[in-house]
């Protein structure tokens, strides 16, 4: 069985292992999550370098203005002393403008000027630069300066006097361009220290149980019928250890499944099999019962209805046995019937020993009809009645009589047939899994498939069928069988007649 599992997978290889094996680095959730921490983290640096690009524009212009400044109160100390020309332009030089003006509210001196330009393209304030003005000034020199003349004027120091040079931005312009540059390689820089971090974090938290689940999946759905297969959930209450726990779970209550389906496989196999040979000799068995009715015998003729009629419901049994387990339970064949005579045609095939001590109690009105499928509701009736009797014979309660009591009532349009027995009731395994095949069964040995084939047989009739608490030992089932729908076409006729 295993060699044959082995060669049908090797044969169809599951189409999970051809795409697990194709995903690349950055296909799959790893990589991917690496490329968006990049991407992130970038976009932060971005958000944070439009800031930092207009304050280092504004500080670059303090420095100026501040060398300057110190140039011309050195200057503006020697009073009525005009700088010579070649130091004007060695301090133009040092301080990287074309010219200087110290001025103060009662006079404007002019510290050193060379190459005055014909005229200024723009002029800034340092000391009442707005936030949003200086990043909209940064951009401007960044993406459209270079060649423009500039006037730049601030305060100096505490003081009321002000100063003031004009000077190419190409230098700013120059200085920006390398922040610009710096700050981008140290922002892809901790882009990736902080992806790498984040990935290694993520990748050893949630991708590798992810993959060794996808994996256990993989490898389960290839033979879910081994027991080694199943996922052993890491323990812990994070959302992966709680669907790890699930899972197992899931895939241990599917492997009980598969194994219920087969026994009930091989429980069909093993019907169908005999089924051939049993209605032979059943056939036979009827035909030798029926030269039974012309023998004299009083005793003989007592049983002989009975007889037949059992050996007519075995060879109908034959024929449906294999019902149970498929996707639709043929339709009941209903007519109103008289219950009493079926519950005791119930007790008469039990064929419960005198010596045992049991007695069959019905509890019936001899006018009960009831609308349903004589045949489907005898093997309800008797199905459940017959647990009785094996557990009254295998476990009677101690000091009670052994008494199995079937009595039924009409409620309007509902027939409710009661089956009580004094036994000692039903284990908890059993109620906790009633009606369930394999699994619901009494008793010890069980299968469980006689409460399961009454309830699909009821479910049928569009009834219930239900196991009822009551307060002295032994086991309650209540059936309720409503009556069909009268058309109201049939109900017109019926009363105008």
């Amino acid at each position: 069985m295993a060699a044959n599992t082995t060669e049908t997978a090797a044969a169809n290889p599951s189409p999970i292992r051809p795409y697990l094996a194709k995903v690349g680095v950055f296909r799959g959730l790893s990589g991917r999550l690496l490329l968006l921490t990049v991407f992130f983290v970038m976009l932060a640096e971005v958000l944070i370098f439009v800031p930092s690009v207009a304050n280092m524009r504004i500080r670059w212009l303090e420095d100026r203005l501040n060398t300057a400044a110190a140039a011309g109160v050195v200057v503006d100390g020697l009073q009525g002393v005009e700088l010579p020309r070649l130091v004007q332009e060695e301090t133009l030089m040092a301080t990287g403008t074309k010219a200087i003006v110290l001025r103060r509210k009662e006079e404007s001196r002019l510290i050193a000027a060379v190459d005055m330009p014909p005229e200024i393209d723009a002029q800034y304030d340092v000391a009442a630069m707005t936030p949003l003005v200086a990043i909209r000034d940064a951009f401007d020199t960044l993406l459209f300066g270079g060649d423009k003349v500039v006037r730049i004027y601030g305060p100096v120091g505490d003081s009321d006097a002000v100063i003031e040079v004009v000077m190419s931005d190409k230098s700013l312009r120059k200085a920006m361009l390398v922040y610009s540059r710096n700050v981008f390689f140290l922002s892809i820089a901790i882009s990736l220290f902080t992806a790498t971090l984040i990935f290694l974090a993520i990748n050893r938290l949630m991708i590798v149980p992810i993959r060794r689940m996808t994996g256990n999946m993989q490898e389960f759905s290839a033979e879910p019928s081994d027991p080694g297969r199943v996922l052993e959930p890491a323990p812990g209450r994070d959302e992966l250890s709680i669907a790890g726990q699930h899972l197992a779970a899931m895939q241990q209550q599917l492997q009980k499944t598969l194994k219920q389906q087969k026994n009930l496989a091989d429980l069909g196999l093993a019907v169908s099999k005999i089924n051939h040979d049993m209605r032979n000799i059943l056939s036979s068995a009827q035909l030798i019962s029926d030269r039974l009715a012309d023998v004299d015998d009083p005793i003989v003729k007592r049983f002989a209805p009975t007889l037949l009629r059992t050996i007519d419901r075995a060879v109908g049994y034959t024929t449906e046995v294999l019902s149970y387990g498929r996707t639709t339970e043929p339709e009941p064949h209903r007519r109103f019937l008289r219950l009493r005579p079926l519950v005791s045609d119930v007790g008469d095939m039990l064929a419960i020993d005198p010596n045992a001590g049991i007695e069959f109690h019905i509890q019936i009105p001899d006018d009960l009809q009831v609308d349903a499928d004589s045949e489907q509701l005898f093997r309800v009736v008797h199905n459940i009645c017959r647990n009785a009797v094996q557990a009254l014979m295998n476990d009677p309660a101690d000091g009670l009589p052994r008494i199995i009591s079937v009595s039924a009532m009409r409620t309007g349009s509902v027939v409710s047939i009661s089956v009580d027995d004094t036994g000692p009731g039903m284990a908890p395994k059993a109620r906790e899994n009633l009606f369930a095949a394999f699994r619901g069964s009494a008793r010890s040995g069980g299968t469980g498939l006689g409460l399961a084939i009454a309830r699909e047989l009821v479910l049928a009739h569009g009834g219930t069928i239900a196991l009822v608490e009551k307060a002295t030992p032994g086991t309650l089932f209540r059936i309720e069988l409503p009556d069909r729908p009268v058309p109201l076409d049939a109900f017109r006729s019926k009363a105008r007649h």
